[in-house]
């Protein structure tokens, strides 16, 4: 699928899932045993969590999910959240809003701090006021916004959070990992959330948790044991007793991909996305487009998004971008038809590859 897709769109910048590269795709291609009988897979599993800690910049334990991003997301608020829980959502887009709604539908008291899509928490008064007003149990946020192209300053939010005591920091780590630091331990995350699909350009097979140990004592008090539940990961390991048949291509995928960035280096694989993203957003302005997050807002270094010049819709522009070989991808909730979106993160922050990316949007835009 990953390879089909490759060549038919020689130029990928969809924003997850990402290209797939070879080297992952022969780290699945095996017809493997099943895992809960075979000591291999444990190791393997094991093996995978130590590479996502290094990722995570934490010594918490990692739990990885059989399935896509969102069994993270859901299982981390299911298994840490009875009715009657005050959250506080710090939301500035698509996901930060929905993972508000995700807890209210658990019972949950939440209380919404919003911001404008295009821009970022960088003013922290008003959370510091609600965190002493509301007193929540859990405070969420999402590190990138996908679907906005921005990155939110964490490092203060945990600053807060320790200094009012606050049981849990909940945080939507899914396009930042890998491409950005990521300092868990640092900034007080107790429960952050990964995929495979997004930097570490894997099939979305595998999602993962960084879990603290006082998420761990919630966990137990909770005792939530549905399919995306991280309780019975309390003890899997020691017992080599999974919840469910895990699945072995997704772990060696995850592990496969996460050996490569650490093999390059963290502080490289950074400065990579970091290079690659100020060259797209440079570009883009220098053809007359408006870039969507505000100049005082920060922008993410894993995608870009980009208004949709006004000659086009973005059905057409997609459509003329995918005739030269270019896709990206469009947004959604509030922003659908309004923006574009280039992915580079993962394998597809690469400078010879946005240079294509870049001249096809610069003829479609301009020269047509």
């Amino acid at each position: 699928m990953a390879q089909k897709h490759m060549n038919q769109y020689p130029i990928p910048m969809v924003p997850g899932p990402t290209t797939v590269p070879q080297i992952i795709l022969d780290a699945m291609n095996h017809d493997y045993p099943s895992p809960d009988l075979e000591k291999e897979f444990l190791e393997l599993y094991n093996q995978t969590e130590n590479l996502l800690q290094v990722l995570y910049e934490t010594k918490n334990r990692v739990v990885i999910h059989t399935g896509e991003g969102m069994i993270a997301l859901w299982g981390a608020l299911k298994s840490t959240l009875l009715p009657g829980d005050r959250v506080l959502a710090l939301a500035s887009g698509v996901f930060g809003y929905g993972i508000a709604e995700m807890a209210a539908s658990l019972g949950a008291e939440v209380k919404i701090y919003g911001i404008e899509y295009d821009q970022t928490f960088e003013d922290l008064d008003e959370i510091e006021r609600l965190i002493k007003t509301f007193r929540p149990k859990m405070i969420t946020a999402v590190h990138c916004e996908t679907p906005s192209g921005t990155l939110n300053p964490l490092e203060n939010i945990g600053l807060l959070k320790r200094q009012y005591e606050v049981p849990l920091f909940y945080v939507d780590a899914v396009a930042s990992l890998g491409g950005t630091a990521v300092k868990t331990d640092e900034w007080g995350i107790d429960l952050c959330l990964g995929g495979s699909q997004k930097v570490l350009s894997a099939p979305p097979l595998a999602a993962f948790v960084a879990v603290s140990q006082t998420a761990w004592e919630i966990i137990k008090q909770v005792g939530y044991v549905g399919y995306d539940a991280l309780l019975p990961f309390w003890d899997a390991q020691e017992k080599f007793y999974f919840p469910y048949t895990p699945n072995w291509h997704g772990v060696a995928a995850v592990h496969q991909a996460a050996k490569l960035i650490l093999d390059e280096g963290l502080d490289e694989v950074f400065k990579r996305h970091e290079m690659v993203a100020e060259y797209c957003r440079k570009e883009l302005q220098s053809m007359g487009l408006r870039l969507f997050p505000a100049e005082n807002a920060t922008p993410s270094p894993t995608v870009t998004a980009v208004y949709i010049p006004r000659k086009f819709n973005w059905e057409e522009l997609d459509r003329r971008f995918r005739g030269m070989g270019l896709v990206v991808g469009g947004s959604y909730g509030p922003l659908a038809g309004k923006i574009f979106r280039l992915g580079h993160m993962g394998r597809q922050a690469k400078m010879e590859l946005m240079e294509k990316a870049l001249r096809v949007i610069n003829e479609v835009v301009n020269h047509s």
